[in-house]
């Protein structure tokens, strides 16, 4: 019988990454978890109704046992099957019925629907646009490029059926994926080079269309000011049919030489200038580049259970100012559950590098 893995939600950021991490690993190698403490040092500690969903829709793809993913509970027990099952459904679906992010969900979701044979697909409900997790444009425009250049992913096409904006939710996203046996090639991104381009885009419903467009101007004026006069901004007012709820956002991002990709966001609230919203994306935008790494703050922690999976020695550069405290718990997941082995390295002009020898996962060796 495989020894059950104990994990300690409380953990460094000791949020709701480490539940996604986690319970996509186990299901992979068909290691069963406890997950204890979820979440203990947050104001509600515990599941909330989209922390739920997510495992939910984990074991649901894995023909998994789940125990105790009630709201509130602090310790699940996660049980994938000792091998893999004869026959998945190739159409999954989950609805955080809430605002709760649709690109979270996804998260937890991919790594499990990417080793196969089949073409799957998924339908996720619930916000798509928020300020506590990517917007669907980062996932769409930063993530889902880079890990296809970085770790050779088969095709993933993320579809943006309707939005949902924050507090209605309501969004639905159609996402195809196709299969690899695994495993991923690994990955190096250490030169940096120069900024190729800079691209964007800006959207809202149920909003006067003006505001848009002072949202990408003030993007452009910020970005033109810091010496990035090279920017393509795409401005998009959605049909009222497609969205639920009135809301705006921008996604900015950065194509670098080396093969790099930095993004950056901000997201409309009532009574701040659409101009400041975008004149805010453009300086996070801004503050990455200046990190001088090859991806941003939010993509590095994202990119860390793909490294691990991943087959031989990966390599990134990091900005400086060190690793993020999700990054530092996503590595501290991928050490508890797989064999990978991480390194990181500071360089000496304070940037950081991560390296790992991944476990070079297929499916047919976890069967």
């Amino acid at each position: 019988m495989t020894t059950r893995v104990v994990i300690d939600g409380s953990v460094l950021e000791g949020g709701g990454q480490i539940l996604r991490n986690a319970i996509a690993l186990s299901a992979l190698l068909s290691k069963p978890v406890t997950i204890q403490n979820i979440r203990a040092g947050r104001s509600q500690p515990g599941l909330k109704n989209q922390h739920r969903t997510g495992l939910e829709l984990a074991a649901n793809i894995a023909s998994a046992e789940l125990i105790g993913a009630t709201n509130g509970s602090s310790e699940v027990y996660f049980t994938p099957p000792t091998c893999s099952q004869s026959s998945h459904p190739i159409h999954h679906e989950a609805d955080s019925v809430t605002a709760g992010a649709t690109t979270l969900l996804f998260q937890v979701a991919l790594p499990l629907l990417l080793f196969g044979e089949k073409r799957r697909t998924l339908t996720l409900k619930g916000g798509t646009n928020a300020i506590q997790a990517p917007q669907v444009d980062y996932t769409r425009h930063v993530f889902l490029p880079m890990i296809r250049r970085a770790f050779g992913v088969s095709d993933v096409t993320l579809h943006i059926k309707r939005r949902g904006y924050y507090p209605k939710g309501g969004g639905e996203l159609f996402i195809e994926i196709e299969p690899t046996p695994g495993p991923l090639r690994n990955m190096t991104c250490l030169e940096r080079g120069n900024v190729r381009s800079i691209y964007g885009i800006a959207h809202l419903a149920g909003l006067p269309g003006q505001l848009g467009r002072d949202m990408v101007n003030g993007a452009m004026d910020r970005l033109k000011k810091a010496g990035y006069p090279e920017v393509n901004i795409d401005y998009k007012r959605e049909k009222r049919e497609d969205t639920v709820g009135a809301g705006s956002g921008i996604v900015l991002w950065a194509e670098l030489d080396g093969g790099g990709l930095l993004g950056a966001s901000a997201v409309g609230k009532k009574g701040v200038d659409a101009r400041k919203v975008g004149e805010q994306a453009a300086s996070f935008l801004i503050q990455q580049l200046d990190a001088g790494g090859c991806v941003d703050e939010w993509l590095q922690d994202q990119l860390i259970i793909f490294m691990a999976l991943a087959e031989g020695y990966s390599e990134i550069l990091c900005g400086r100012g060190g690793l993020t405290l999700h990054t530092k718990t996503a590595i501290w997941v991928m050490e508890q559950l797989t064999d990978a082995k991480f390194a990181i390295e500071e360089t000496t002009d304070g940037r950081t590098i991560i390296r790992c020898k991944g476990i070079g996962y297929r499916v047919s060796t976890h069967q």
